[in-house]
């Protein structure tokens, strides 16, 4: 079964819906919706109240289950699966508990504070602004989740069964997945990027890798990425793919002595060079990296992004 990949709302039978924004790049995330008997269940939000105000829009013109949304799952802590929960009102707000935390830790006020001082940090804010100076963090206010889990927990849409499903830590602290059961779908959250390259903020790697085979284990038919096109267990498969050789390439350079930031120069990237955003290897040779050394304090975000920056400096977009 494929599916445009088109901006919008896409219909994917049995009262399924998912929400895609082209191209997948930084921010440009995905967002689904489960209904059954007037019951609805809206699956993350998006970076900005405009993006997520036209995504609702278009969710209750194509259903009157939109109208009311009765639970909300943010499936991890980034703000472009969260920053929009304010306009789901009424909403019971479900997260796991290592996401509910680590929400707290940049809030919307704090994007616009970087985006308003990009110009001091040099390269470092030219390439935050390039890639986030399309939205707008203005008087977001955060809305946190009401109700947390640990590992699993299993939820009903008027007679189906949604499960979510803790795979965190991996892209962040408390990743997860959304399976609606009977509808044989699965909403993946940023554990799958696909045409794009993954970013492992967490880690381990490993737990990663095995959340990617988790997925590919699945009885499902249809997978709604994080980022980019709709896709089916094979996505999982190519990620899983990424992720072992970026593992596999980081532990060759680490133990060749080469720090985190001259081993993700000297990577050379093969097939997976033509996925979009791929300086985030960047981050993801130091998660590697800070696993190898056995833990120890992490770059700071500034730091990883002015190593992002200087790789994406090499590669024209």
């Amino acid at each position: 079964m494929r599916f445009a990949y088109t901006k919008g709302l896409h219909e994917l039978g049995c009262g399924c819906f998912a929400w895609l924004q082209p191209d997948g790049g930084w921010g440009y995330s995905n967002a689904g919706l489960v209904t059954d008997a007037g019951s609805s269940l809206l699956v993350d939000t998006l970076f900005d109240l405009a993006l997520t105000g036209e995504m609702l829009t278009a969710m209750r013109r194509a259903t009157p289950a939109a109208a009311r949304i009765g639970t909300l799952v943010n499936t991890h802590a980034n703000g472009d699966h969260c920053y929009g929960n304010a306009l789901v009102q009424g909403a019971e707000i479900i997260a796991s508990k290592a996401t509910a935390e680590e929400m707290e830790e940049v809030p919307p006020a704090l994007m616009e504070q970087l985006l308003a001082n990009a110009e001091q940090l040099g390269p470092t804010g030219a390439f935050f602004r390039r890639v986030f100076g399309a939205f707008d963090f203005r008087g977001i206010e955060p809305v946190l989740p009401t109700r947390t889990f640990e590992r699993e927990l299993a939820l009903k849409v008027g007679s189906k069964t949604v499960n979510l499903l803790e795979v965190g830590p991996a892209h962040t602290r408390g990743d997860v997945l959304v399976h609606s059961v009977e509808d044989r779908i699965v909403f993946t959250g940023d554990i799958l990027f696909i045409e794009g390259t993954p970013i492992v903020w967490a880690g381990p790697i490993g737990n990663w890798i095995r959340a990617c085979q988790r997925i590919e284990a699945m009885d499902v038919d249809i997978v709604v990425p994080g980022h980019g096109p709709i896709t089916d267990r094979d996505g999982a498969r190519r990620v899983r793919e990424y992720l072992t050789f970026v593992e596999d390439a980081a532990r060759e350079r680490f133990d060749a002595g080469l720090s985190a930031r001259d081993a993700a120069h000297d990577i050379d990237l093969g097939a997976w060079a033509d996925w979009r955003d791929s300086e985030r290897i960047a981050v993801n040779v130091e998660t590697v990296y800070r696993e190898l050394r056995g833990g120890g304090d992490p770059a700071s975000p500034l730091e990883l992004f002015g190593r992002m920056a200087e790789l994406a400096r090499r590669v024209p977009r």
